[in-house]
């Protein structure tokens, strides 16, 4: 092994630490969501904001990320982006002090944004660390990391926030001024102690990084193999290029159903005739949705290598709609095991997508990165779109928003096996 492929290993072992901890905070959505809805008495239109608010900075905030990235480089991008995301955090303290939900979208905006800042400088910077070849397997071995984090975000959230059941409006009707303070008090606790907690941790990365020795490279795309269909590096844009266009809808729509998803799964499963779960116990249970995307990851790590990223794409985009699909007609627990099961099938999707889209944009790679992180928009109007359709037809019918994403991403799949041939010895 040569020493830059060593420095590589060295940077790519530490970049995964960024991958974990945006995985562990966007999944603590998913436990907050059921809290808040709960807290202020919101419908699933309503609590959807959250996600509306949060997904919302990456459609803002990313192409300018790109192009901030393009300026500064992978490193100081990575240290703005952990000090944002540590102010965001921050926030939490106040909006739960006041009880005050308008602060707390803003909060979700604001930590958004500096994960938005990290995506577009560390996905990039992974997939030009090493091969252009398994470009696709090694961003796939990174995001298992970011798979343990939204493993392990929603069990932590539960055992913390969900931990004090939230009293009803005629529980709270019958409690004293002093009750009330003391219950309000227990309530803000349970989501400020670990928001100061994650401040503290992003913080303390971001002076990590300052003093790190990352290798400084070009911000040069997965160069596409010899029978790629590949547009001139001379284009005018990233917007030019086909498969970018394309895998940008790819990853609007991928994101969109998997947070969706992630977003229902705790009043999924509370319903009567699915499982029946308290909210603390259904929240645990979140945990296996992304753990399935972590341990599919793994795997995918290690079989990519050998199959075309366009194929696996398809195999798994159909397998994840047929689980919905059952999802939605099935009760009890085979309801409840196929959609947790769906998290498997999203294991390889996003970095795939991403490897695929940016394949031959050469120097347009900080732009077209910005382009694909700003699809993960997806992630703030999808969720919305199931919750319009959840108050009018019920959580378990409005499942068929995330069946059709999944088609969608197959579809994207198959147009790039066709177009892209990659070495695969």
């Amino acid at each position: 092994m040569t020493d830059q492929q060593n420095n590589y290993s060295g940077a790519l072992a530490v970049l995964t630490s960024l991958f974990f901890i945006w995985g562990f905070l966007t999944s603590l959505n998913d436990i907050l969501i059921p809290h808040l809805k709960a807290v202020f008495t919101l419908n699933y239109t309503q609590a959807m904001l959250v996600q509306f608010c949060f997904f919302a900075a990456y459609f803002v905030m990313s192409v300018p990320c790109g192009y901030l990235v393009d300026r500064v480089g992978y490193k100081p991008g990575i240290i703005v982006g952990l000090t944002v995301a540590g102010g965001g955090c921050l926030l939490f303290y106040p909006a739960a002090a006041l009880h005050a939900y308008p602060l707390f979208l803003t909060a979700f905006f604001v930590l958004a944004s500096g994960i938005t800042l990290l995506q577009v400088a560390a996905n990039p910077y992974v997939t030009v660390l090493g091969n252009p070849d398994t470009a696709s397997s090694r961003l796939t071995l990174t995001q298992a990391f970011n798979s343990l984090g939204t493993t392990i975000g929603p069990y932590f959230g539960s055992l913390l926030i969900l931990a004090t059941a939230v009293k009803t409006s005629a529980e709270l009707a019958s409690f004293n001024a002093e009750q009330l303070s003391v219950y309000q008090a227990a309530e803000a606790a349970a989501v400020q102690q670990p928001y100061l907690w994650l401040a503290a941790v992003l913080f303390g990365l971001a002076a990590v990084f300052a003093f790190l020795k990352l290798p400084a490279v070009t911000a040069t795309a997965p160069a596409a193999s010899a029978g790629a269909m590949a547009e001139p590096e001379a284009a005018a844009s990233a917007w030019r290029f086909p498969l970018l266009v394309l895998g940008a809808l790819a990853i609007f729509v991928y994101v969109g159903g998997e947070v969706a998803i992630g977003s229902f799964l705790v009043n999924f499963l509370g319903q009567a005739d699915i499982a029946g779960l308290t909210e603390q116990e259904a929240g645990k249970l979140v945990s296996f949705y992304w753990g399935g995307a972590m341990v599919g990851r793994f795997i995918g790590a290690v079989a990519m290598r050998k199959v075309h990223p366009g194929k696996a794409l398809i195999f798994n985009a159909l397998c994840a709609a047929g689980l919905v699909g059952l999802a939605m007609l099935a009760d009890g627990r085979v309801a409840t095991v196929a959609i947790l099961a769906v998290g498997l099938c999203n294991s390889i999707m996003f970095p795939t997508i991403f490897s695929l889209a940016l394949t031959g944009l050469g120097s347009h790679t900080g732009q077209g990165s910005g382009i694909l992180c700003s699809a993960i928009v997806g992630g703030a109007l999808i969720p919305l779109l199931q919750g319009l359709f959840a108050d009018r037809i019920g959580i378990q019918y409005a499942f068929f928003v995330p069946l059709l994403c999944y088609l969608y991403i197959a579809y994207y799949g198959k147009r790039c096996a066709r177009q892209l041939r990659f070495n695969t010895d």
